[in-house]
C-alpha cells in the first residue's frame, strides 16, 4: 500500500514532464526553442516537437504574409512642393533566428517599429528624387518597386522579406490643400467668367445677325409690298382710265359720291359752301347730271 503511494505521484510527475515536453507547430507559424535565452532548435514544418521541460521554452512566430501601414510622412519632391504620403508594406519572417537577434523578447512590435522607420526613409529618399508630378502619375508604381528594393536590403538586417510597397494616399498638406483649393475655385470662375463673356459676344452676334436679317426681311417685303401695291395702283388706274373714256360722265358722278363719302364723316358733319359751289352739282340734279 504504502509502495503504491509512492509510485502515483512519480507517474503524475512522469506524465505531466512528458506532456509539458510535447508542443505542436501550427501550419501558420514557425517556433523557436530556447534554452536560458539562446536558441537551440528552429522548428520550421508544422506538427509535433518536443523540448527539454522546464529548461527550455517555445517562442512562436507568424509564418503568414503580414501587413504593416507607415506612419504618414510628408516628402519634398523636386519641385518643391509638400506631400503627404500615406503608405502600407507586406512583410514576412524569413530567418527566425535572425529575427529573434534583432528585435529580442519584443517580437513583432519592436520589429514593425523598425520596419517603419526603414520604410518611412527609404520612401523620403525616393520620393525625394522625383517630381510630384512622378508622384501622383499613373507611373508610381516603379517608384513603389524603388521604395521596396531599397527597403529589402535594409530589412534583411531584422530577418524580415519586404515583400510589397504600396502608396495608399498621395495628398498636400492641409496649409497647401486650402491655398490649392482657393487657387483652383480662382481658375475656375476665371474660366466660368470668360466662357460667359463668349457666351455674350456670341450672343450678341447672333442677336445682331438677327436684327439684321429682321431689316433685310422687313425691307424686302416693305419693297414688294410696294412694288405690288404700285402695280395695283397703275392697274386701278388703268381701270379707272378705261372706265372714263367709256363713260366720262359716270365716272364724274363715282367721283363726286367718294368726295361726299370722304367728306360727310362722322355723326355730326358741318360744311360751309357757297350756294353756287360745284361740289353739290349731282344733288341739285334730279336726273343725278352735273348741271352745266
Amino acid at each position: 500500500m504504502r509502495k503504491s503511494t509512492l509510485i502515483l505521484p512519480v507517474i503524475v510527475v512522469l506524465i505531466v514532464g512528458l506532456l509539458s515536453s510535447i508542443f505542436i507547430v501550427d501550419e501558420r507559424e514557425r517556433a523557436l526553442v530556447l534554452q536560458f535565452g539562446r536558441v537551440v532548435a528552429v522548428k520550421e514544418e508544422p506538427g509535433l516537437a518536443f523540448k527539454i521541460p522546464l529548461i527550455q521554452e517555445v517562442v512562436r512566430y507568424d509564418d503568414r504574409i503580414l501587413s504593416i501601414d507607415v506612419q504618414p510622412l510628408e516628402v519634398t519632391p523636386l519641385d518643391d512642393r509638400r506631400l503627404v504620403v500615406d503608405a502600407f508594406a507586406r512583410y514576412r519572417i524569413s530567418d527566425l533566428e535572425q529575427f529573434r537577434q534583432a528585435v529580442g523578447v519584443g517580437g513583432i512590435p519592436v520589429a514593425e517599429d523598425r520596419l517603419d522607420r526603414i520604410l518611412r526613409a527609404e520612401t523620403r529618399e525616393v520620393l525625394g528624387s522625383v517630381s510630384s508630378r512622378d508622384i501622383l502619375s499613373s507611373d508610381r508604381a516603379a517608384l513603389m518597386l524603388r521604395i521596396r528594393n531599397s527597403a529589402i536590403a535594409e530589412a534583411r538586417a531584422l530577418g524580415v522579406n519586404v515583400i510589397d510597397v504600396r502608396l495608399k494616399a498621395t495628398d498636400l498638406p492641409q496649409a497647401n490643400l486650402e491655398a490649392t483649393f482657393d487657387r483652383m475655385k480662382a481658375e475656375r470662375e476665371r474660366e466660368a467668367t470668360d466662357e460667359r463673356a463668349r457666351g455674350n459676344e456670341a450672343a450678341q452676334r447672333v442677336r445682331a445677325q438677327a436684327d439684321r436679317t429682321v431689316v433685310e426681311l422687313v425691307s424686302d417685303a416693305n419693297r414688294e409690298a410696294e412694288i405690288i401695291r404700285g402695280e395695283a395702283d397703275a392697274e386701278r388706274n388703268a381701270i379707272f382710265a378705261e372706265a372714263f373714256g367709256q363713260d366720262p360722265e359716270f365716272f364724274e358722278f363715282y367721283r363726286s359720291l367718294s368726295a361726299y363719302e370722304r367728306a360727310l364723316q362722322g355723326g355730326n358733319s358741318s360744311m360751309v359752301l357757297s350756294p353756287d359751289s360745284e361740289f353739290f352739282n349731282y344733288l341739285k340734279s334730279p336726273t343725278g347730271q352735273a348741271s352745266q
